[in-house]
């Protein structure tokens, strides 16, 4: 049951919607802004923004979301395709004026990219450390050489602050569950890694990582490239 995308399509639609709720492993549940999802430039952090100009190429918007990314990135005559898994995402993308919109898996896409751009801690998709470190050794198929990986993430060990961390996980590996209108979707995995884990995982895999941005409020941007 596509929760989110019942939520999407009706602030999209009428311009309101009911309080989207995100249930979580790790404390109360949290509102969901739906207007976060159709920012502009002008409303975009200047982290999201650094992302969108460092894209060359031919691009690829992993979670795209109702493709604001991907427009801004049109807007630049990139030649951007976006991908999420999402039907009504995908549907919004499309009125919305994205060119190359797909309703699509990562893990069954095939193509060759330039850059491929996470946002909006789209890396978190992944689930999982092992998540993390099977999607960086997979997602290598998906880049020409020379090619960039981009996405953002964040050190969540603030959470814990008054807390012991998790004994049988990483403590950034939490799960997430959206409720909409009384309707409540699946739960899934969702991973925040911090900044040291995230350089050692990519070294292990064979990428080179630069650490491109930080807001000093424990989110980042990242940058990998392949090692020759």
């Amino acid at each position: 049951m596509d929760v989110f995308g019942k939520a999407l399509t009706d602030i999209y639609n009428t311009g309101e919607a009911d309080v989207l709720w995100l249930n979580n492993s790790y404390g109360e549940p949290e509102e969901m802004p739906l207007e976060f999802f159709f920012r502009d430039d002008e409303e975009m952090p200047v982290l999201e923004l650094q992302a969108l100009h460092m894209c060359e190429g031919k691009v690829l918007d992993i979670g795209a979301g109702v493709g604001s990314h991907a427009l801004l990135l049109q807007a630049f005559n990139i030649d951007v395709t976006a991908i999420d898994v999402s039907e009504a995402a995908v549907n919004i993308m499309k009125d919305r004026g994205v060119k190359k919109a797909l309703l699509q898996d990562i893990y069954t896409l095939e193509g060759k990219f330039d850059t491929i751009i996470m946002l909006m801690n789209g890396i978190g998709l992944t689930g999982t450390l092992p998540g993390f470190k099977d999607f960086l050794l997979k997602i290598k198929q998906l880049l020409n050489p020379n090619g960039q990986l981009i996405f953002d993430s964040s050190d969540i060990a603030y959470l814990y602050e008054d807390l012991p961390k998790p004994q049988n996980q990483y403590y950034g590996e939490v799960s997430y569950q959206y409720e909409y209108k009384g309707e409540k979707g699946n739960w899934f995995n969702w991973i925040y890694i911090d900044e040291r884990t995230i350089k050692s995982i990519a070294e292990e895999t064979g990428w080179n990582c630069e650490l491109v941005f930080d807001d000093g409020e424990d989110q980042y941007l990242v940058r990998l490239t392949q090692k020759d």
